[in-house]
């Protein structure tokens, strides 16, 4: 059963410019996303203000990145809090983990800000959310799985910080198995 979703406050919100996360894309899933971001599974959101993203700290995100085998999720069912609607990556300990080594660098990289307690969330990939999502069945999505998706790299992205797409910075590849 998924954690719920506690109510954030106005604390961790809006995005700001230079704002970074480091995410994992599934393009399987971007055909079913009703939201303006493409499909993705978040493994630290924010990351480190753009101008952070050092050369050190790139090197480092190389090394941790890659310690990490490449790995395939699967998204089998669609599941909902309050005004969102998301699919729940199996397995999820190789995101947990992942999360776990990116916070030993930097511990200051607090997920969601805190807004939603010092973990975060459960890893998800986000299929709707606002306005009239509690009201999206899940059997618009269900015709659509299981959707497997191999994970090779995790991708740095940014904001302009004006509710525009993020967009690519850099993408980190896994190690091999």
């Amino acid at each position: 059963m998924p954690t719920p979703l506690p109510t954030p406050s106005d604390d961790g919100w809006p995005d700001a410019p230079g704002d970074t996360a480091l995410t994992i894309h599934v393009p399987e899933a971007d055909p079913l996303v009703r939201t303006p971001a493409r499909a993705h599974v978040t493994v630290l959101y924010p990351f480190l203000p753009l101008p952070r993203v050092t050369g050190n700290t790139d090197r480092t995100l190389r090394d941790v990145i890659a310690a990490t085998p490449a790995f395939t999720l699967t998204f089998r069912e669609v599941h909902r809090w309050p005004g969102v609607l998301y699919l729940a990556p199996s397995p999820a300990d190789p995101l947990r983990a992942l999360t776990k080594a990116l916070r030993h660098h930097w511990p200051e990289a607090v997920p969601y800000r805190g807004v939603f307690g010092a973990e975060g969330l459960d890893p998800h990939l986000t299929l709707a959310s606002g306005a009239g999502t509690d009201e999206t069945p899940a059997t618009d999505f269900t015709p659509h799985l299981p959707l497997r998706a191999p994970v090779t790299e995790v991708r740095l992205i940014v904001s302009d910080g004006a509710g525009t797409p993020w967009r690519d910075l850099r993408a980190y590849p896994l190690g091999t198995a």
